[in-house]
């Protein structure tokens, strides 16, 4: 059973009201006993089906209540993962956080009520007739025999079934983002061919997946029918013969399903929550940012950086080994290399996006995981590779919520010229992923986000002029000149006008630091 917060309160609260059912089971079947031999309406019949509905009602309450807690916390667990894929994070925080309902709320409760109440009845069975608890003791187990048996077959199918969803989810969403590059190439029917053909693989398995439900529903209540035939049966001839009484006989006959009806109830619901499980293992098992859970702060301005010994392996491959760096407080670091050498990890290691495998990354004498992340990160000015952009203004963009120079921003990031060509100037809507924009205009809305902070004592450059014209280049790198004074830099160029802003270059290849060149 997955492990999850507050799991052993619910399991413990679904054993209590287990508990009570099983009582309001047994007091209900007293008072039925009793009104079917003519004994009109008793005070336990009343009290035990008022008991049943309310108890029902509290299930409800409870394993909703607990499933929304889960579904919460599994889709922040999805969203902060390390998942590369969009897609498929998309098809579990909708699709598979969901389908973790029918998991929570029917299965798991019914499971709980299957190991109680048929303990009850047996107990109250042997207590009234010798012979009908043996049947039903001796019966009971082929459910979940039978049960254990066609479920491992259906789990194995359920998998397969939601992992070629996931495949589905992520491969589409990948298609719609790069259409307009298929259909340059001439590949848009190809991949459509291809999502047509996952698309009817995931309907193969669902169709097999749920033939072998129905069929199992259809033993489960062979079975089940079977057992209440072998009591009910012998207990009619001993009726006749004057062995039993009519209340004994009666009381047996109530009793009897009873026992059976949650181990039923809880195979029929495996099925529908064979998909819930298989989603919430792997929501579980994405691999997630480790949160760092500090308090201590440190003064702001230009930073001195020193990295000692930093290792960082993604999934058991090396990114970067035992890399020792300084970084003086307001000097201005280049780092070059081919790609892959490392790079982008190390400025993720100052970002405290990425924490060192062995190692550690200072900042002024202290360990990066030890500071505040929220108080680190304001006063870090950063320009990723491919900035993100969001539906709003382009103004909005910009600043992201702060208090900013927008239009100095602008003009310092060579944007100015962009947001005057606009229909509304800096209050032109932008749609998601930046559409509208340019590649090169996208850029340099992310490096305007970078010079809106002015107070920021951390620069931190990932080939902010990547996808600039040389003209628009020259402005942008002239006004980042303006912004380097007085504060700590760390640029990742691959183009000589980038290093030239630098004090220092120092060369990475294949994770470790090479030669220093000179700038």
């Amino acid at each position: 059973m997955p492990a999850l917060p507050g799991l052993r309160r619910y399991l413990a609260a679904l054993s209590a009201l287990a508990v009570f059912t099983a009582a309001a089971v047994l007091f209900q079947a007293e008072g039925l006993a009793t009104l079917l031999t003519g004994g009109g309406v008793s005070l336990f019949l009343v009290v035990a089906v008022a008991a049943r509905v309310l108890l029902t009602a509290g299930h409800g309450v409870l394993s909703g209540r607990f499933a929304a807690s889960v579904r919460g916390g599994l889709r922040r667990r999805l969203l902060d993962s390390r998942a590369e894929r969009a897609g498929v994070v998309a098809t579990q925080v909708t699709r598979g956080v969901d389908a973790t309902d029918s998991y929570l709320t029917g299965y798991l409760p019914s499971l709980v009520v299957s190991v109680v109440v048929p303990v009850a009845v047996i107990v109250r069975l042997f207590t009234t007739d010798l012979v009908s608890a043996l049947v039903v003791t001796v019966t009971l187990p082929l459910i979940p025999v039978f049960a254990i048996l066609i479920g491992k077959h259906t789990a194995a199918r359920t998998q397969r079934q939601w992992s070629l969803l996931t495949k589905l989810g992520g491969h589409f969403l990948d298609v719609v983002r790069g259409l307009g590059t298929l259909k340059v190439f001439g590949r848009a029917a190809a991949q459509a061919s291809t999502v047509r053909a996952m698309a009817s693989a995931h309907a193969d398995a669902t169709v097999k997946t749920l033939r072998v439900a129905f069929l199992s529903a259809l033993v489960l209540e062979l079975v089940a029918t079977m057992s209440v035939a072998l009591v009910a049966v012998p207990i009619g001839f001993r009726l006749l013969s004057g062995d039993v009484s009519a209340r004994t006989a009666m009381l047996i006959l109530v009793l009897a399903p009873e026992a059976y009806l949650p181990l039923r109830a809880a195979g029929a619901k495996f099925h529908a929550a064979a998909e819930g499980l298989a989603a919430l293992r792997e929501a579980l098992a994405a691999p997630v940012v480790s949160v760092r859970k500090a308090a201590s702060t440190r003064r702001r301005g230009a930073p001195s950086l020193v990295l000692e010994r930093v290792s960082v392996d993604y999934d058991g491959v090396p990114a970067l080994s035992e890399v020792d760096l300084s970084v003086p407080g307001g000097s201005r670091l280049a780092l070059v290399g081919p790609s892959g050498s490392g790079k982008s990890t190390l400025l993720a290691l100052l970002l405290g996006f990425v924490t060192p495998s062995s190692g550690r990354v200072l900042v002024d004498g202290v360990d990066l995981r030890t500071l505040d992340p929220a108080d680190w990160l304001a006063d870090v000015a950063w320009v990723p590779q491919r900035p993100t952009l969001f539906r709003g203004s382009l103004a909005s963009n910009i600043a992201l919520g702060a208090a900013a120079d927008v239009p100095a921003a602008a003009r310092a990031a060579a944007l100015d010229s962009v947001a005057a060509g606009l229909p509304a100037g800096f209050d032109t809507p932008v749609g998601e992923l930046g559409s509208g924009l340019s590649a090169g205009q996208r850029q340099r809305v992310g490096l305007a986000r970078a010079l809106a902070r002015t107070s920021a004592g951390l620069l931190l450059l990932d080939e902010p002029t990547a996808r600039l014209d040389s003209r628009t280049e020259s402005a942008v790198l002239s006004a980042t000149r303006r912004l380097l004074p007085e504060r700590t830099a760390v640029l990742v160029a691959h183009r000589p006008a980038m290093v030239s802003l630098a004090d220092r270059v120092v060369e990475l290849r294949a994770g470790r630091v090479g030669a220093e060149v000179a700038a």
